[in-house]
C-alpha cells in the first residue's frame, strides 16, 4: 500500500507543527521520519494514522483520499513506545484484541482468531508465552507483543512512534535488527518515527529528516549522509565542525590561512561555512593544502582516539576522531603542530547574521552546499 502525503498544514494554537509537507512513500517500503523534538515528526505520524486531521492538505493510502477518515477506517497498525499492553490479558489475548472486537459480520471464528495470535507469536519469537502477562515479560518482549497486536488485524500500513525509546542500549540494537528482518518476511508499508540517528540509518529503506515542521531532505542512508544539502541535516546526522570561511574568485580560504582550501569552488564571493566531521580529518601529505592546527587536547574512547586543536590561522577550535590503531593516532600529540587534511566537507552560504552554527538560522533561510574533497 503506497502513501501519498499532498501539501500538509498543522497548526496548534497558532504554532506550525507542519508546514506544507508532502512526501511519497512506495508501497513495502520502510520509511524512518527523523528529526529533533518539535520537528513535527510524531504530528505527521498521528495524521497518517487518523489521531490528527489536518488543517490543508491530503492523505491517501493506494490513491485513496483518508484525509478526513476516522482512525478506525484506516486499517492502520499502530505500535506505541510504551507498549500500551493490556495489564489484564494474557499475551494470546493482547495480540488478539483487534479482532476480538470487531464487528460481528467482520470477526473471525474463536478458533481462527487464537491460531492467528498463535501464528504471529512465532514470528515475533515468542512462542510459549502465551499466558504469560504484561508483568511477566522484559521490555523488549513487551515491544514484541504490542507488534504481533499490530500485525494482527493485517493492516494497510504500519505505523511505530518511538518503538525502541524506553528500551536500553542493547535491547534496541537487538531489536532495530530484529525488526529489519521482520519488515523483509512480511513487506508491510512501514513508518517509523525516531530522534536516533542510528536507529534510522540502521533501519530505513530512505529517511526524511524533519525539522520546524518542514521536511529538510529525503533520501537514502548514503544520500543523506553524504550529500548532506542543508547545514542542518549535516549538522543532525552526527558532530560536526564548523569553520568560517571565504570564497575568493575561485578559491576557498580560511581566514588567516595564507593557501587555498579548494581553487574551483562554486559559490559566489564572500563569506560561506565549512561543515567538516570529526572523522573526516586526517595528517596532510607533504605539500598538500590543509589546516594548520595546535593539539590541544588527546583523549583516548574505546578504540577511537579524539583529539581537540586549535587552528594556527585564527585560534578557531576543531575536533578530530580516527581509529586508535590508525597510522596518524602517534602524531597526535598535545602541543604537536600539524597539518590537517579534509577528506570530505560541505560549503553552505554562511548564516544570515551569524557566523555560530547551522541550527541559528532556519535552513530553508539558505542555500543548498557544496560537496568537496580535500
Amino acid at each position: 500500500m503506497d502513501i501519498q502525503i499532498r501539501n500538509i498544514h498543522k497548526q496548534f494554537a497558532g504554532f506550525p507543527a507542519l508546514d506544507d509537507v508532502s512526501l511519497a512513500v512506495g508501497s513495502g517500503e520502510l520509511i524512518a521520519l527523523l528529526g529533533p523534538s518539535g520537528s513535527g515528526k510524531t504530528t505527521l505520524l498521528r495524521i497518517i494514522a487518523g489521531l490528527e486531521f489536518p488543517d490543508r492538505g491530503q492523505i491517501l493510502f493506494g490513491g485513496e483520499d483518508m484525509s478526513r477518515r476516522a482512525v478506525r477506517e484506516r486499517n492502520i497498525g499502530f505500535v506505541f513506545q510504551h507498549y500500551a499492553l493490556f495489564k489484564h490479558m494474557t499475551v494470546l489475548d493482547n495480540i488478539a484484541f483487534g479482532l476480538t472486537v470487531r464487528r460481528r459480520a467482520l470477526r473471525p471464528a474463536p478458533a481462527a482468531i487464537r491460531a492467528k495470535a498463535l501464528e504471529l507469536l512465532e514470528l515475533v519469537q515468542l512462542g510459549g508465552l502465551e499466558q504469560r502477562y504484561p508483568h511477566q515479560l522484559s521490555g523488549g518482549q513487551k515491544q514484541r507483543v504490542a507488534l504481533a497486536r499490530a500485525l494482527a488485524i493485517d493492516p494497510r500500513v504500519l505505523l511505530l512512534d518511538e518503538p525502541f525509546g524506553a528500551l536500553d542500549a542493547k535491547v534496541r540494537k537487538d531489536l532495530r535488527r530484529w525488526l529489519r528482518e521482520l519488515h523483509q518476511q512480511t513487506g508491510y508499508t512501514t513508518v517509523f518515527v525516531t530522534h536516533d540517528q542510528e536507529e534510522a540509518l540502521e533501519l530505513a529503506d530512505r529517511v526524511v529528516i524533519m525539522n520546524r515542521g518542514r521536511i529538510e531532505q529525503v533520501g537514502t542512508v548514503d544520500d543523506v549522509y553524504e550529500t548532506p544539502r542543508t547545514p542542518f541535516v549535516f549538522d543532525f546526522l552526527g558532530d560536526s565542525n564548523v569553520l568560517d570561511a571565504e570564497v575568493r574568485g575561485r578559491e576557498l580560504r580560511l581566514p588567516g590561512a595564507g593557501e587555498a582550501l579548494v581553487t574551483d569552488s562554486i559559490h559566489p564571493a564572500g563569506p560561506v561555512d565549512l561543515y567538516v566531521r570529526p572523522g573526516d580529518l586526517r595528517l596532510a601529505e607533504p605539500g598538500r593544502a590543509g589546516i594548520d592546527v595546535r593539539v590541544t587536547e588527546v583523549q583516548r574512547t574505546g578504540p577511537i582516539v579524539r583529539a581537540s586543536a586549535d587552528l594556527v590561522a585564527n585560534g578557531s577550535v576543531v575536533s578530530i576522531e580516527l581509529p586508535h590503531l590508525h597510522h596518524d593516532a602517534p602524531a597526535f600529540r598535545v602541543g604537536a603542530q600539524l597539518r590537517l587534511r579534509m577528506m570530505q566537507f560541505s560549503v553552505y552560504p554562511a548564516a544570515r547574521g551569524s557566523q555560530t552554527g547551522p541550527t541559528q538560522t532556519p535552513a530553508r533561510e539558505r542555500e543548498p552546499g557544496q560537496r568537496g574533497r580535500g
